[in-house]
């Protein structure tokens, strides 16, 4: 049983859904995304709300079940509101800056590191320690995210690194404390 999957997605006011066979493309007031359905699973529409159901009950059609309502649940969220995800630097001299359409980090390395731009996506420095990520994809925003954080991932003696607002590091003892 996929709790997930049984979940009945409402679609709100301004956000437009069209299915072409297994094709979806939703549209609303921040964009347009679209999604290709796995041809076991079936989408059904009705007025503001879409639920989906799985042709057997195996293993891998559950499994798909639940990640395409998800999936379709996001892609509604995403151009309803859009998705956003913050890094925060921690370390001295560690620092970001934005300029034109690149992302450049300075974290301890002997060059420092940019980033391009990407499309879908709005990079701001709000200040030298933060990085602020959005756009109407999940999946690309964290995508993004994570590829920023494993420039510099946070180590567990000295805390310092690069991670998401609010993720919390085990900090472990160094070889002196016994």
């Amino acid at each position: 049983m996929s709790r997930i999957g049984n979940k009945i997605v409402t679609i709100p006011a301004g956000v437009e859904v069209k299915q072409d066979g297994q094709f979806v493309t939703v549209k609303g007031p921040k964009g347009e995304l679209n999604y290709t359905i796995n041809p076991e699973i079936t989408m059904h529409m009705d007025g503001t709300e879409v639920s989906f159901t799985r042709a057997a009950e195996d293993k891998k059609h559950r499994a798909l079940h639940g990640t395409t309502a998800a999936n379709f649940s996001n892609m509604v969220e995403g151009v309803t509101n859009g998705f956003s995800k913050t890094l925060k630097m921690v370390g001295v001299g560690y620092r970001a800056a934005k300029s034109g359409s690149k992302l450049t980090l300075s974290v301890g390395y002997s060059h420092p590191v940019d980033f391009e731009d990407r499309e879908g996506l709005t990079v701001e420095v709000p200040d030298a320690l933060t990085i602020k990520i959005s756009g109407i994809s999940k999946q690309a925003v964290g995508d993004f995210a994570a590829e920023v954080r494993a420039i510099r991932p946070p180590e567990p003696y000295k805390g310092k690194g690069i991670r998401y607002e609010g993720e919390v590091v085990r900090r472990k003892e160094g070889k002196t404390g016994k």
